[in-house]
């Protein structure tokens, strides 16, 4: 399992290993707000402002001008629009602030900054502040280092219906070091942010569902989660998928389902689903044999550090020039290698 956030995943524990076809290895307070950002913004709205408001009228009305311009990337305008309504206690506009500080867009990067703007949001009710506070304060970042803070944050976000939210405190009852152990209350909280379209979630949600973790066991279910987030483009669900569909579990055996999904996560550049692919490509198994093409992933697979033995006796038999334009082969992928004569 992972801890994960808007487009970063950190490593909090690792989930146990689904049964596969082969052996491969896969209390601080709230900080004020008193850094002051009046020395820092524009004296007057950068060039193109005029064009960011009529921009952002015309999509969102007057609802809010600052976002608008945010969406257009008119980040200076969007900080100088948020400015007085953020300083008249508008969670949405504190929020935009901290975002733009967190990321440096428009200015200096400063995540002390950023911290201060999201504690506010947070008090005014801001479901995603108190979230991506609860995140600086797991990492430490602007922030003194308060895995009980973060956990006390993910939960003000997670009650307010926040997936991400939802997903990382469920993590944190699984640990049950900074939340309560509880895989009942982490299955729950998982099945909320799955339900909402979250593919960590949903993979991680279908196997616990898979291992009868804080949930009534439920094969069917657990596949179909799976599914979901190997859908979503998740590689871990897209391996752990294509095993399910290869041994018939939670769902009727697709060999060619399976294979398909493996050759996609080996296309990722997965050192797993290259390994597992190498292997029915040297066996024939719903594919054509193919000794090259099994050892050019078994090439690429060794270059991340997994090595397997079974794959190798496999091989045993390859042609030396097969086995020579193989390592070829994997040295440009996933680019052909040149032709000769023509100067690559």
């Amino acid at each position: 399992m992972r801890l994960a956030a808007a487009g970063l995943v950190v490593v909090l524990l690792a989930a146990p290993a689904l049964a596969a076809a082969d052996d491969d290895a896969s209390s601080a307070q709230i900080i004020d707000n008193t850094v002051g950002l009046d020395a820092e913004l524009p004296t007057a709205i950068d060039q193109g402002a005029a064009d960011a408001l009529a921009i952002s009228r015309d999509i969102f009305g007057k609802r809010d001008d600052a976002y608008g311009a945010y969406q257009r990337g008119f980040y200076l305008t969007a900080l100088a629009l948020a400015l007085p309504r953020a300083e008249k206690a508008d969670p949405a506009a504190q929020t935009l602030i901290a975002e733009i500080y967190a990321n440096g867009l428009g200015v200096a990067a400063n995540v002390a900054t950023a911290s201060s703007w999201y504690a506010l949001a947070a008090r005014n009710g801001d479901r995603m502040a108190a979230f991506e506070l609860g995140l600086l304060y797991l990492r430490g970042e602007g922030v003194p280092e308060n895995r009980q803070r973060a956990a006390e944050l993910f939960k003000q976000a997670a009650d307010r219906g926040y997936p991400p939210a939802q997903y990382n405190l469920a993590l944190l009852h699984v640990e049950g070091e900074h939340a309560s152990p509880s895989l009942t209350e982490a299955a729950r909280l998982m099945k909320a942010a799955a339900d909402a379209g979250l593919a960590e979630a949903q993979y991680d949600y279908g196997t616990m569902l898979l291992q009868g973790a804080g949930a009534t066991p439920d094969t069917k279910e657990g596949a179909r989660q799976i599914g979901l987030a190997a859908e979503q483009g998740l590689i871990e669900a897209q391996i752990d998928y294509a095993t399910l569909l290869y041994l018939g579990e939670g769902m009727p055996r697709d060999l060619k389902a399976a294979i398909g999904w493996y050759q996609r996560a080996a296309s990722a550049g997965n050192p797993v689903a290259q390994n597992r692919y190498a292997k029915l490509l040297a066996v024939g198994e719903g594919v054509a044999l193919d000794l090259k093409q099994a050892a050019m992933w078994r090439a690429l697979a060794r270059r991340q550090g997994l090595n397997d033995p079974r794959l190798d006796d496999l091989l045993v038999g390859i042609a030396p020039a097969d086995l020579a334009a193989a390592e070829e082969m994997a040295r440009f992928w996933p680019s052909a290698p040149p032709q000769a004569g023509t100067g690559g």
